[in-house]
């Protein structure tokens, strides 16, 4: 068995690491703006001004963009659906969800939101995100109120 047969798909995921060192980074109340959130907007063309636009696929984009690979450049959670090539639940997969209730749009306006998988089960994703809870870190989504849209894993071309 060669080496990269013995690699787990989490250890070849680059951006989690990435992530993880995140994991704490929020919405500042007021009129003040995270400036690292604003570098996370500075990766899309949207390029937002402020931390309270949604900034959940601003976050996917600027950790893809430090490990070396193109994302969608788009702020759009569901610019992710045909990005890359499809991918097995297994962590690191950029996992784009939909949300089946009104009440849980917050995240957009579309409903839709992206993170890095960290596990899925028979009754929930969780996952590594931007903008989960205005900040970086990991939460539950429940099956019962979001609907898995796609997992996508960086295709040849976008090293």
């Amino acid at each position: 068995m060669n080496s990269e047969n013995q690699t787990s798909p989490f250890q070849r995921a680059p951006w989690m690491s990435i992530a993880r060192q995140e994991i704490g980074q929020k919405e500042l109340a007021g009129h003040d703006d995270n400036p690292r959130i604003l570098s996370y907007h500075a990766t899309t063309t949207l390029k937002a001004t402020d931390d309270e636009t949604p900034w959940c696929s601003s976050f996917v984009n600027w950790c893809l963009k430090q490990a070396g690979i193109k994302g969608t450049d788009s702020a759009a959670a569901k610019s992710w659906v045909h990005w890359g090539e499809p991918a097995g639940a297994f962590p690191g997969a950029i996992t784009i969800i939909c949300s089946t209730k009104a009440t849980d749009r917050s995240f957009s306006t579309s409903g839709a939101h992206v993170g890095f998988l960290i596990q899925e089960t028979a009754t929930h994703f969780r996952l590594l995100g931007g903008n989960q809870g205005n900040s970086v870190k990991e939460s539950v989504f429940p099956k019962k109120s979001w609907t898995l849209l796609g997992r996508r894993w960086p295709g040849n071309g976008q090293h």
